[in-house]
C-alpha cells in the first residue's frame, strides 16, 4: 500500500469582515475538491473562524499523521515568522504522533504579478496600449506591518511589476501600521507627475483593510480632481493562488526551502527579460579578486554564480 501524500493545512490571517473570511473558506474548500487525493483544511491566526488549531484537530480526526502547513499570505510578517510556527508547535503537543513541514509565504511569485497585471488592465477598462501604460502611475498598497523586512517585501513586489511593463512607475504605500498611507502615496505620485494613477491593493482576499484602501483612494481623488484616479481589485481565488499554494506545499514536502528562484530570471520567464531563462551561468571575474594575477592571460580565483539552487 502506498503511502498517503501528507495532507494540506493553510493559514490565514483571519478579519473582522465576514465576506473576506468566507472567501478564504471557500478557497480552501475549492482547494480540497480539485485536490481529493488529500485532506485539506484551513485556519485562521486571529479574528475569523476556524482557528488553526481546530483545523489541525479536523485533520487529525480525518486519519491525517503527517501536513504540510502553507501560510496564505503574501509577505513573512509577524504572523508567518512567528505566529503560525507558535501555534503548530502547540499542536504538535496537543496530538502527540503527528509531524508537519512548514511551507513560506506566497510572496512577490510571478504568477500573482500576472494576476496583479489583470487587475490593472481591468481598472483601466481593457489592456491598454504601450503608449497608455507609459501614463500609468501605479500605487501598490500592502498591509503594513511593524516588521522591515515585511514592508520591503512589498517594494520588492512593486518593483517585480514594474520590471519589463512599461508603467511609468509602480509607487509603495501601506494602510496600517507603515508608512507611506494611502493619501501620503498619492501625493508621492502626483508630485512625480503622475496623471493617471490606478491603485492597487496587494491583498489576497476582500476584507476591512482593502475598503480601507478604496474609501481613502476615493476621498483622495475628489480632493484632487485634475488626477484621475481609478481603483483596482484584490487578487481573488484566481487559479494562480490555488496553483501557487500547490506550489509552495510540494517545496514544503520535499524540504526545498529555496532562495529567491520564483522571481529569478534565469529560471522564470519575466516580462522583457525572457532571453535570459536557462541561460548558461559563466563564472565572472573582478580586477580587484584576491588570488588575481594581473598580467597574465588566464584567470585564477574569482567567484561564480550558480543558478542550480
Amino acid at each position: 500500500m502506498t503511502t498517503p501524500p501528507p495532507a494540506l493545512l493553510i493559514a490565514g490571517h483571519g478579519t473582522r469582515d465576514d465576506a473576506g473570511a468566507e472567501a478564504f473558506r471557500d478557497f480552501v474548500r475549492a482547494l480540497g475538491r480539485r485536490h481529493p487525493e488529500m485532506p485539506v483544511a484551513g485556519g485562521f491566526i486571529e479574528l475569523s473562524p476556524p482557528p488553526l488549531g481546530e483545523a489541525v484537530t479536523e485533520l487529525v480526526e480525518r486519519g491525517v499523521r503527517r501536513f504540510a502547513a502553507v501560510p496564505l499570505m503574501l509577505v513573512s510578517a509577524g504572523h508567518a515568522k512567528g505566529d503560525i510556527p507558535a501555534a503548530l508547535s502547540r499542536e504538535k503537543e496537543r496530538h502527540p504522533g503527528i509531524s508537519y513541514s512548514y511551507g513560506r509565504p506566497l510572496g512577490p511569485h510571478p504568477s500573482l504579478l500576472a494576476v496583479l497585471e489583470r487587475r490593472l488592465d481591468e481598472a483601466l477598462g481593457g489592456a491598454a496600449t504601450p503608449e497608455e501604460r507609459a501614463e500609468v502611475t501605479v500605487l501598490l498598497v500592502g498591509r503594513g506591518s511593524t516588521d522591515p523586512d515585511a514592508n520591503a517585501e512589498v517594494h520588492k513586489a512593486a518593483r517585480l511589476l514594474w520590471e519589463g511593463r512599461g508603467y511609468a512607475g509602480v509607487e509603495t504605500a501601506f494602510v496600517s501600521l507603515a508608512a507611506p498611507d494611502v493619501p501620503a502615496g498619492l501625493d508621492r505620485c502626483a508630485k512625480l507627475g503622475a496623471r493617471r494613477i490606478v491603485v492597487l491593493p496587494y491583498f489576497l482576499f476582500t476584507g476591512v483593510l482593502p475598503d480601507r484602501v478604496r474609501d481613502q483612494a476615493e476621498e483622495w481623488a475628489a480632493a484632487h480632481p485634475d488626477v484621475e484616479v481609478r481603483a483596482a481589485d484584490v487578487i481573488g481565488p484566481e487559479p494562480e493562488l490555488m496553483d501557487l499554494v500547490m506550489e509552495r506545499y510540494r517545496e514544503a514536502v520535499a524540504g526545498d526551502v529555496r532562495m529567491n528562484c520564483d522571481s529569478c530570471v534565469y529560471r522564470i520567464a519575466l516580462p522583457g527579460f525572457e532571453d535570459k531563462v536557462g541561460a548558461p551561468q559563466q563564472p565572472h571575474f573582478h580586477p580587484d579578486d584576491d588570488g588575481h594575477h594581473h598580467g597574465h592571460g588566464h584567470h585564477h580565483g574569482g567567484h561564480s554564480h550558480s543558478h542550480a539552487h
